[in-house]
């Protein structure tokens, strides 16, 4: 009997390059949740430290939970890799401003269980995610990750002395050259490693150029390990509490959309059971983060790019990611020098990969017909509500905290509008009716006796 690609096991050299490639590509996205939020609440340089290193470890983790799978309790066993989300981090900071950080860290250990507890029900509702669902959602979930790709290009203040720096852009665009040229030229495993050689040659030309710097490498730890419960007893608001849950169903819909597009890459059949399974694990990242002062993880769409770009499909290279980013996370010096590589570099491998998972969304409509207005208009309406938070970013702040948890991400927004669309107009009878209505030839008028008459003569 064949053996699925994913399941398939790779030489020990290729599988820990392809899995060092993956966390290259990730890591700068998932230390950027703690060290926005520890800035964000006041934390001193030591305290974000420790929150990075939590951050990896559990990303680790979670990360060998969903490639390797826990028995039948926890795990997709899919080729993914999970890091900290955004989606937390603005009611992460207005928990902290106003009941203190045991209670952002208590309301996650909450969330997370309400997570691992809802986690069944969420998968039983995957038929109502269609490819024309889940190709809006993709579809703006690469598009609006360029953003953040350019932001580590040219960086995210206009004020700032370096932002837009010719120098970076021109590195980034080397980069991209390199990636490009590897991966469309190249020769079996050399193409696969396209975006590694071009993250190793674009660091070493930023060398040359003056744009690395390890000076904070020196005072970095060799060892250590994050405390449990390091702020204190956690607390649990019911506010918090709620606003945390919120999260994790978000993160549950952004997950689900990510682990529907790896199926279809790898062409393995995602089953309720195995969704499941993988909701449990982001269930799992909040029970772990809440209780070692991380984030909650969801599957990174990044990495999904980097699996339909290098065609390697063995969830034992992300496994070999796990481990990566547990030695990471133990072992802080070697995070802050890979940290030490710069953004233009991964910003111009981002463009491409963050590319690639808009194409596998555009791929995923293309199984729906769009010559019906009605699926053409549902696409079209999640992808544009999904992109406006995106192009302005501020849109929704004078709304309630609370109610920007949804708001603020579009790829949260894509997903209620395409979910709820494509559950109105076509799974009632209304879209039926509508489409009977519209496909209905107009009715003839009817014959008077003169038009008869004048017909019988004619």
């Amino acid at each position: 009997m064949a053996i699925n690609a994913v399941d398939r096991r790779l030489p020990w050299v290729r599988q820990t390059a392809f899995g060092l490639q993956h966390v290259l590509i990730m890591y700068t996205g998932c230390v950027t949740v703690p060290l926005v939020f520890g800035a964000a609440v006041g934390l001193d340089t030591p305290t974000i430290a420790l929150l990075v290193n939590a951050d990896l470890l559990v990303a680790g983790l979670i990360t060998l939970v969903q490639s390797l799978g826990l028995g039948k309790v926890a795990g997709v066993r899919l080729p993914i890799v999970c890091g900290a989300t955004f989606a937390g981090l603005t009611p992460m900071i207005i928990i902290a401003k106003e009941y203190g950080l045991p209670a952002v860290y208590g309301s996650m250990l909450a969330g997370g269980v309400i997570g691992v507890v809802l986690a069944v029900p969420f998968a039983k509702i995957i038929r109502f995610f269609p490819p024309l669902v889940t190709g809006s959602v993709l579809t703006v979930v690469g598009l609006s990750l360029i953003g953040v790709a350019g932001g580590l290009i040219a960086g995210n203040d206009p004020s700032a002395p370096g932002f837009a720096a010719p120098s970076h852009i021109v590195l980034a665009g080397v980069v991209v050259l390199i990636a490009v040229g590897f991966i469309c030229l190249g020769r079996g495993v050399w193409t696969q490693l396209g975006v590694l050689i071009a993250l190793v040659l674009g660091s070493l030309l930023a060398v040359a150029l003056g744009q690395v710097h390890f000076t904070g490498v020196g005072s970095v730890g060799w060892f250590g390990v994050p405390a449990p419960f390091h702020f204190g007893a956690p607390r649990f608001p019911l506010a918090a509490v709620v606003a945390m849950a919120i999260v994790m169903a978000v993160v549950f819909a952004e997950s689900t959309a990510s682990m529907l597009a790896v199926s279809e890459i790898t062409g393995k059949p995602l089953r309720g059971a195995d969704l499941a399974r993988g909701l449990v694990g982001d269930g799992l990242s909040g029970v772990l983060g809440g209780a070692f002062n991380a984030f909650i993880d969801t599957v990174f769409g990044q990495n999904v790019g980097a699996v339909a770009t290098t065609g390697v499909y063995s969830r034992f290279v992300t496994a070999t990611s796990g481990v990566i980013l547990i030695v990471l996370g133990l072992i802080p010096k070697l995070g802050a020098i890979v940290a030490a590589l710069p953004t233009p570099v991964i910003g111009g491998v981002g463009v491409i990969l963050f590319a690639t998972v808009a194409l596998i969304g555009i791929k995923t409509l293309r199984q729906v017909d769009l010559g019906d207005r009605i699926n053409t208009t549902i696409a079209a309406t999640s992808v544009g509500i999904g992109l406006l938070p995106e192009f302005l970013p501020g849109m929704f702040e004078h709304f309630p905290a609370s109610a920007q948890i949804l708001l603020g991400s579009g790829i949260s927004l894509a997903a209620v509008a395409a979910f709820v669309l494509n559950l109105v107009l076509n799974g009632t009878p209304l879209g039926a009716a509508a489409r009977g209505h519209h496909d209905r030839p107009p009715a003839e008028p009817e014959s008077t006796g003169e038009d008869a008459h004048a017909s019988a003569h004619a």
